[in-house]
């Protein structure tokens, strides 16, 4: 693996690309056949908040695409911009020999490789199969078996950093899978997010992600719940966000996507909620933590009640708003 391409660390092993760094001319030509490949067409799946951007970077990055998704009107505007839009996962498979998939679920993700038109219908021998969805380690380790059988290389790369991210190119990949394999996956996700992690074997990336968003749900419902107390305590939200983000309890949720209207330009609460990150895909994220920590015997006392308050967030119409709706759910319950 050219060094460029990732950063050793003594201590922890970690290895990443960042978009931060320089490769050097020397380091690129050690990269393997697949990912000095000029820019042939990929294949993406998966048009939605996340998919609709990122498939638009490679755009930017000179990708011809081959896109399929299973609601047609939300491959319009890259067929009006001259890209190829095929009706199954299988026809995208046999024009394309790299392949990102971006879908809401487990069963998605598996009706989209192992389906009646899945991509294992026609997947050709030595393709690079990406998988930026959240879903379960199991499954992606499942997958990848079935890929491997077919003589093709499956990845799990799910990313933090939300649409926002998307848009910018600056998402986070964490990436599991056959280590060889990574500077190929590089070149791609590279074009979506400016650092891309070599997390393991396949699983491992979707193991980090699971991990990440507990670790999220839990500081957004803190962070809601910490500026629901001040605003009720009779600080303005604005002076109390900033006070917020110069001392310790500072974080993602209060800095960058913070949940109360009229805070932050640009964020999901500043719009009634809508595009973002939604409830019931923060909850089922959350469920997955909770069945991986049931597997492992790993204690997570507060990711669970993270999952309990967002399942009944769903049950109480908030199933298509923002996670970071979570603020207004807390401003209207009064019973906790």
């Amino acid at each position: 693996m050219a060094a460029s391409l990732r950063l050793r660390g003594a201590a922890s092993g970690l290895r990443y690309w960042s978009r931060r760094q320089q490769p050097a001319a020397a380091s690129l030509a050690a990269v393997c056949s697949r990912s000095m490949a000029s820019k042939t067409p990929v294949g993406f799946i998966g048009l939605g908040n996340m998919g609709n951007p990122m498939a638009k970077n490679l755009m930017k990055h000179g990708y011809p695409l081959i896109i399929y998704d299973v609601f047609p009107d939300a491959c319009k505007e890259f067929q009006d911009a001259g890209e190829q839009v095929v009706s199954s996962p299988a026809d995208v498979a046999e024009k394309a020999d790299r392949i990102i998939t971006m879908l809401p679920t487990s069963n998605n993700a598996i009706e989209a490789y192992s389906g009646a038109n899945g991509i294992l219908k026609k997947v050709k021998k030595g393709s690079l199969l990406i998988d930026s969805s959240t879903i379960d380690p199991t499954v992606s380790k499942q997958l990848a078996k079935e890929v491997e059988k077919m003589g093709a290389v499956f990845m799990d790369a799910p990313v933090s950093g939300g649409v926002g991210a998307a848009r910018s190119g600056n998402l986070t990949f964490m990436v599991g899978g056959v280590e060889d394999e990574f500077a190929a996956a590089q070149e791609l996700l590279g074009c979506m997010g400016s650092n891309v992690v070599y997390c393991g074997a396949v699983g491992t990336g979707q193991a980090a992600k699971i991990c990440n968003n507990m670790l999220l749900a839990i500081s957004m419902i803190g962070t809601a719940e910490a500026m629901n107390l001040g605003i009720r305590l009779g600080l303005d939200p604005k002076l109390l966000a900033k006070i917020l983000n110069m001392s310790s309890g500072r974080c993602w949720s209060s800095d960058t996507y913070n949940p109360v209207p009229g805070v932050m330009d640009g964020v999901p609460s500043a719009n009634n909620y809508q595009g973002g990150f939604g409830t019931t895909l923060m909850a089922k994220d959350l469920g997955l933590a909770q069945d991986s920590a049931t597997s492992t015997k790993s204690p997570i006392l507060l990711g669970s009640q993270a999952h309990q308050i967002y399942r009944v967030m769903c049950a109480k119409g908030y199933s298509k708003k923002d996670f970071s709706s979570v603020f207004q759910f807390l401003r209207e319950e009064e019973t906790f």
